[in-house]
């Protein structure tokens, strides 16, 4: 824990449990040595302000990245971090394996997809080769075995669920072994978008950090949570509207995380009914192509098809990223070329003045 919270800022103050010592406050943010005393008052868990959880509409806020890490302090506004993240995980990519392992037994179950090619997948989020099945509740495992098929039976209080295992298929779980929601009862990856399902934003984000982290730590390289946090976020910003309510919507449409809140909220406002939809995970292709920037889309993949959609849509691009105003050769909003350093009035006059003198003398 102490190696994850240096260089973010916590949601409440945080007090010693035993002194009631204010040990560190939101305003403040964590250095090695407040880690240390948090560590040392025996606290175990932290609620931290992450990325993922950032509220602002177009990319993060300081508070929510926290510790910039080339410089070991408070990240610069206009710092492009989305980039940042990106190379932090490409660059390391050329040192990883480009294999599948492959263990005796039926060919497809026991194949684990390791090195570059298991981040490639993780990151498209597709659906992996040789999925584990999981559980979806949390209970007690009853296995049961007869000459034709095995089965596994997850039991809770009010709950129970039957698991078909196909042949072949090595266990991770024991007969009256309790399991958690989401948790593999045969070898193989998990397909993300079922743990998106039972355990939300959240779960599906601890797992693609997890399993990303492990494929480059067994190649010695480590990454910062933060950066995987970045990607992350831009695969996790859409809903699918489902039912479209008394809204402008249409149901199957992918629609921005924070504008369809603003957009059900206003219409709880005129006592109309809100839209309903689910959070889908999009690999970075699809989150890529899905962006609000069409000119963004179309420099990316399939030009033809996104300029052809935006002209039937009579789509505007406010040029908000990067990529927008590099195309139309436009200083990029990012660094000295926000809109906050263009209007800084800088005086001359005394500098100009002290060269007359010095040049006279």
């Amino acid at each position: 824990m102490q190696e994850r919270i240096i260089g973010r800022y916590v949601v409440n103050d945080v007090y010693d449990p035993n002194t009631k010592e204010l040990i560190v406050d939101t305003e403040t943010m964590i250095t090695e040595e407040i880690a240390d005393k948090i560590v040392n008052a025996g606290i175990e868990k932290l609620e931290v302000r992450s990325v993922l959880a950032c509220r602002s509409k177009h990319g993060v806020c300081q508070k929510c990245y926290g510790m910039g890490l080339a410089r070991r302090s408070l990240v610069s506004i206009g710092e492009s971090v989305g980039i940042i993240a990106a190379q932090s995980i490409g660059e390391p990519g050329t040192q990883l394996t480009m294999r599948t392992i492959h263990s005796g037994g039926v060919a497809g179950v026991a194949d684990i997809t390791q090195g570059l090619p298991r981040v490639e997948e993780l990151f498209e989020a597709r659906k992996p080769k040789g999925v584990a099945i999981i559980s979806e509740i949390a209970g007690k495992v009853k296995i049961k075995e007869t000459k034709k098929k095995k089965e596994v039976v997850v039991t809770s209080k009010d709950d129970s669920r039957t698991y078909t295992i196909p042949f072949g298929s090595k266990m991770k779980v024991k007969d009256g072994d309790m399991v958690e929601v989401a948790q593999p009862l045969i070898e193989g990856s998990i397909n993300p978008s079922e743990v998106l399902e039972l355990k939300g934003p959240e779960g599906v984000f601890e797992y693609l950090t997890s399993e990303v982290q492990k494929v480059y730590r067994n190649q010695g390289v480590d990454i910062n949570d933060k950066h995987v946090e970045v990607i992350g976020r831009q695969m996790l910003k859409k809903v699918r509207v489902e039912d479209n309510g008394d809204t402008h919507m249409f149901p199957g449409s992918l629609v921005d995380m924070y504008e369809f809140e603003d957009i059900n909220n206003e219409a709880i406002a005129e006592g109309k009914r809100p839209a309903t939809g689910k959070r889908v995970l999009l690999g970075i292709t699809k989150a890529s192509l899905a962006t609000d920037s069409f000119l963004s889309a179309a420099s990316f993949q399939e030009t033809t098809r996104v300029l052809t959609e935006a002209a039937i849509k009579g789509k505007v691009d406010d040029l908000v990223g990067l990529k927008e105003n590099v195309i139309i050769g436009r200083l990029i909003p990012a660094g000295t070329g926000m809109k906050k350093y263009q209007d800084l009035h800088i005086s001359t006059e005394k500098k100009l003045e002290e060269v007359a003198d010095t040049t006279e003398e």
